[in-house]
């Protein structure tokens, strides 16, 4: 089968696409013939083999040499544990817990990292979904249930998971502000944001607006810039953002959280197919759309990567598997 294998730490550049042999699934689980996967802001981290915590495993090259975690397809095997799923059934999953090896023909992936796909969703949409959908919904419970009324402030909202954070909080009733560059107001407008901020005109801690609950992709402030920013019992939850700041983010949230009204902390990542089952509840009712910038053929996952990196990206890249070597579409 044809794969993207990183042998190196490195820029796009080091990607390579090669034959190699398909797998075989294990007793537990399943043989995904992948039709669409997706890249996230850690495959780009693991790809360059930053920050260091990303090379565990793997020091000097990666532990991971195929990379991408979201994946969508058809399952062709089962191994001889698997009850739930079948061959034929459409899935899609986050499959970073199990080893990952999204940009490739084929993957094997544990059974309970997947979930059914819906019908009127396509293998674009549904790759696009699990990680980024996830972490979005996973970041706006943090700290308790998001409820009608509340506002809520999303930093960094024109990526992957910035884009399903808006419509997310929408659908529970939230007022929603959306901070990034100026080029992507529009969509986030359009995607259901009631007021935008452009972060290179306007710094969002000193406009005197308070939020209930502030959701950071990108952690470019610190964290008294954040609690100025907050209601009296506001929280704040980091996705996203250097290590620096998450340490930053730790030490002095947990302080912050023990000694004040406000809440602030990290939200660790936690693949989990039961929120993917209300990510297509959304779906189906209408009110969550993945949002896909650019699709790129496999043999163009390195392209795909050196647009990501340039940071414009809005929403989510996603690779079409199944297009063969066609180059971007």
């Amino acid at each position: 089968m044809k794969a993207i294998i990183c042998t190196k730490y490195g820029p796009p550049e080091t990607l390579q696409l090669r034959e190699v042999d398909k797998p075989a699934p294990k007793d537990n689980e399943v043989l995904v013939r992948v039709h669409s996967a997706s890249v996230n802001s850690w495959d780009w981290d693991l790809l360059r083999g930053v920050p260091f915590a990303n090379r565990i495993g793997g020091f000097f090259k990666p532990k991971h040499k195929i990379l991408g975690a979201d994946i969508a397809g058809r399952v062709e095997g089962t191994g001889s544990r698997v009850g739930r799923l079948k061959p034929g059934d459409e899935v899609f999953g986050d499959i970073s817990g199990s080893g990952w090896g999204g940009f490739a023909e084929y993957v094997c992936a544990p059974e309970d990292l997947l979930a059914l796909k819906p019908r009127g969703m396509t293998f674009e949409q549904a790759a696009a979904m699990p990680q980024a959908g996830v972490l979005a919904l996973q970041g706006l419970r943090y700290g308790g249930r998001l409820h009608s009324g509340q506002q809520v402030l999303i930093n960094g909202a024109g990526g992957g998971v910035g884009t399903f954070a808006v419509q997310i909080a929408k659908s529970f009733g939230a007022e929603v502000t959306g901070v990034d560059r100026t080029e992507k107001l529009e969509m986030l407008l359009a995607i259901g944001a009631d007021q935008v901020i452009d972060y290179t005109r306007e710094d969002f801690t000193r406009s005197g607006r308070r939020y209930d609950l502030i959701l950071d992709v990108v952690a470019n402030r610190s964290v008294a810039d954040y609690r100025r920013a907050l209601s009296p019992k506001g929280v704040f939850v980091m996705i996203g953002g250097s290590t620096s700041a998450f340490f930053q983010t730790v030490i002095m949230g947990a302080w912050i959280s023990a000694t004040a009204q406000n809440k602030m902390g990290v939200l660790l990542h936690k693949p989990n197919p039961s929120d993917l089952v209300l990510l297509n509840e959304l779906f189906e009712s209408e009110k969550l759309v993945p949002v896909i910038d650019r699709c790129f053929s496999l043999s163009a996952v390195p392209e795909a990567f050196r647009y990501f990196g340039e940071g414009h990206v809005q929403g989510k890249i996603v690779i079409s598997v199944d297009q063969g070597s066609r180059g971007e579409v």
